[in-house]
């Protein structure tokens, strides 16, 4: 337990560098700012909102099962596990959204700029959110159409950010399960991929940074778990003598 707890905790360092930098530096976000990176960012957020997030989560859990090569029980049985953490993460997010009532960066600004206050905005039904948020905006050319859609779509509450949780889960996933398979370049582009997605709701008007570093704290907690049930149920993660030889050759080839 104490050395899946090191490798995930190493995982969450690394997501926790950007979120803590911004924090730290005092940005805070405004419409019309890197309107260039606007457009990739959203792709890369829609690959965790629906209906994308489960072809997402389909791919991985496919993907990692290959990486693991478990036999057919043990490989059910992760692929169960791997679906809890990840249903778990976002069932502890609405919990804490729900509690805590944090408002969205964007829908300050919306109370600043329309004067929408927002104890009466989150006071509407969310669908009736969405509709305020589409009437306000239909003249606003500074918004990108994408994103006032976005905006209606994601009207809820900001804390702790449930895209983070599902993204840092994966990635951290990936260190917890892969690492001793010594899968460097999937685990390297699940972070890049992750702190790419938190990058994203911060840019689009959707988190503040605290809702990023508390997300990546509560993925840090039930991966940890996960992998350590992982290893308890489905077997070693270390790779059988058989694998190891293919392991070396990859490692030397740089794979």
């Amino acid at each position: 337990m104490l050395s899946i707890a090191r490798r995930t905790a190493a995982g969450a360092a690394i997501l926790l560098i950007m979120p803590l930098a911004v924090w730290i530096s005092g940005w805070t976000w405004q419409p019309g700012q890197h309107t260039a990176w606007l457009k990739p960012l959203y792709w890369v957020t829609e690959t965790v909102s629906q209906p994308w997030g489960i072809i997402t989560h389909v791919l991985l859990c496919a993907w990692f099962l290959w990486c693991l090569r478990f036999r057919l029980r043990p490989a059910v049985m992760l692929f169960a596990i791997l679906a809890a953490a990840i249903v778990v993460g976002q069932g502890v997010k609405s919990w804490v959204k729900d509690h805590v009532q944090e408002p969205r960066p964007f829908v300050i600004w919306l109370e600043k700029t329309y004067h929408v206050p927002v104890d009466e905005f989150y006071n509407l039904k969310r669908k009736d959110r969405g509709a305020l948020v589409k009437e306000q905006l239909s003249e606003q050319q500074d918004i990108p159409k994408f994103l006032r859609k976005h905006w209606q779509k994601e009207a809820g509450f900001a804390f702790p950010s449930g895209h983070t949780m599902f993204a840092a889960s994966w990635a951290l996933l990936g260190v917890g399960l892969l690492w001793p398979r010594r899968r460097t370049v999937t685990i390297a582009v699940l972070l890049v991929w992750a702190t790419a997605v938190m990058g994203s709701r911060l840019l689009l008007g959707m988190h503040w940074p605290r809702d990023l570093v508390v997300a990546t704290l509560i993925s840090w907690v039930l991966v940890t778990f996960a992998t350590w049930l992982a290893q308890r149920v489905c077997g070693p993660l270390t790779p059988p003598p058989e694998e190891k030889k293919e392991i070396a050759e990859r490692e030397q080839s740089g794979v």
